[in-house]
């Protein structure tokens, strides 16, 4: 921490009513100067809720806000940049085609003659000076995430912020990536800017921030210095009840194999080799992790099981039976094949539907929904109840557009549909991202659940630590092939890091 403690953002007694409902319910929060401040709550806590008030997207029905003392009134998205407020969202604003110095001179007054190799080299100097290394030439979707994140923090800092709201800035990063980022924020707050750091991995917010305020249901419980704290304090903390941040072992021995891959090879959407070889088992009963470094081959693979993705050679055969040429319908509908992909709002859900139509877009052509081609809503509405109340969905009703939902609401509803109707193989894909303790305690349960049913599941994610958890055996995938697979009770930490890198393999 710095050593000047002067109190840089006051918020006193902010309320936010939407209707009836309050999302933020007089909140009283300090944020010193130069200090990196953790905001934690579960999903729909109000965290987004209080940073949009701050960004000017949201007007307080109630309260002040005070910015170095003085208050002030952020009335528009242009009057919080002009009071040096910065956000980073979760879902990156950049315009993909533009390279990354146009990016960060979109919206400014520019004189008519723009002379773009000038602002290049500004837009490099400043990278340079902050420590975020990035070409200003490049076009921003040729650029890995880390980078387009580097970018939004330089698109705040270009427009002159002092505040940077950063909203999960490390869901997206490897490990790797995690570090250097860490690094950079450190010396932002070195060099006088002050940051509001919203995540909802525990370590991460000790390890990196001074101060913690927690939020439940609106309300703030607790403010508190990170060295006085732990991650299971803060997890009891944001969900009002203890969390198991352990693993559950089986209830009963595995079955016999389900699903069997024999070197399979897929292609990605460029056609070229993305998966290259891959051989494994899954039995009944039985959790298969996959780990690595996201961009390996994992989502080509999780496709080319679901049948989304043809398989270029090999063979993938359900209770010995080939179902290599099987079609997507042909595996939903005879295989029980439970599918959650890694991006819940572009290919989980249909966002500006209600939760009820999400729930049976896999049977909505089936009794009981469908009777001489007439969707029968009795029905629809029915199972959605019973789907809201059964996964725990924080909605009044399935009539609720799931775009009103917030993250971990949405997952829920994902979870829902996929795992309705007993499945036999699921494959799960990075099913926490994003999501905060409370979640991700619901849908691993979910899971554990299933696997004691009797189900195989396939779980993927890029969180180490969750993959050996959740699993009992764990697959290692590096460059499309897998390394190496370890049983999970006896691996370690820094042993399938090092695999997952790209060292000792065979």
């Amino acid at each position: 921490m710095t050593s000047s403690h002067q109190l840089y953002l006051r918020l006193d007694a902010i309320t936010k009513q939407f209707g009836a409902f309050v999302a933020n319910d007089a909140i009283t929060m300090e944020v010193q100067s130069g200090s990196i401040h953790a905001l934690l709550g579960e999903n729909g806590a109000g965290k987004t809720t209080l940073m949009n008030i701050l960004c000017g997207l949201y007007r307080p029905t109630s309260g002040q806000i005070y910015l170095q003392g003085n208050p002030v009134s952020i009335s528009s998205p242009t009057v919080a940049i002009h009071q040096g407020i910065g956000m980073i969202h979760q879902h990156f604003m950049l315009v993909p085609q533009l390279s990354v110095v146009e990016n960060i001179i979109l919206g400014r007054k520019l004189s008519l003659k723009l002379d773009i190799r000038q602002k290049a080299a500004e837009v490099a100097a400043m990278a340079e000076s902050y420590g975020l290394a990035v070409d200003p030439l490049a076009i921003v979707a040729d650029l890995p995430v880390g980078a387009q994140q580097r970018v939004e923090i330089l698109k705040a800092l270009y427009r002159k912020a002092k505040l940077l709201i950063l909203d999960e800035p490390t869901a997206v990063l490897t490990p790797p990536e995690i570090e250097r980022f860490f690094i950079v924020l450190r010396q932002l707050a070195a060099s006088h800017h002050t940051i509001i750091f919203i995540s909802h991995k525990l370590e991460e917010v000790i390890s990196l921030c001074d101060r913690v305020t927690v939020l439940q249901r609106g309300k703030v419980v607790a403010t508190l210095e990170t060295p006085d704290t732990n991650p299971h304090e803060l997890a009891k903390l944001m969900v009002g009840r203890e969390v198991i941040l352990q693993r559950q072992p089986a209830t009963q021995a595995v079955g016999e194999i389900v699903l069997a891959a024999q070197d399979l090879q897929v292609q990605d959407d460029r056609g070229l080799p993305a998966v290259q070889g891959i051989s494994f088992q899954i039995r009944a009963g039985e959790i298969l992790g996959i780990a690595g470094v996201d961009g390996n081959g994992q989502r080509e693979l999780a496709d080319a099981i679901a049948g989304l993705r043809p398989i270029a050679q090999g063979n993938l055969s359900l209770h010995r039976n080939t179902i290599t040429q099987w079609t997507a319908q042909q595996r939903i509908k005879q295989l029980k094949l439970g599918y959650i992909p890694e991006d819940r709002q572009k290919m989980g859900l249909i966002m500006p539907f209600s939760i009820a139509r999400n729930l049976i877009l896999k049977v909505f052509k089936n009794l009981p929904f469908c009777r001489r081609w007439l969707l029968q809503s009795s029905m629809i509405n029915a199972n959605a109840t019973t789907a809201i109340q059964a996964f725990d969905i924080r909605a009044t009703s399935g009539k609720l557009r799931v775009n009103q939902l917030s993250g971990g609401n949405q997952q829920k509803v994902v979870l829902a549909r996929e795992l309705s109707g007993q499945p036999t193989v699921i494959i799960a894909m990075q099913p926490t991202r994003g999501l905060d303790v409370g979640a991700t305690d619901y849908v691993q349960k979910a899971l554990f659940a299933e696997r004691d049913r009797g189900a195989a599941i396939l779980y993927i994610s890029t969180e180490l630590e969750e993959v050996m958890n959740m699993s009992d055996r764990i697959a290692i995938l590096y460059n499309g092939r897998f390394v190496d697979i370890l049983d999970a009770q006896t691996a370690t930490l820094e042993h399938i890091g090092l695999l997952m890198a790209g060292g000792g393999q065979h």
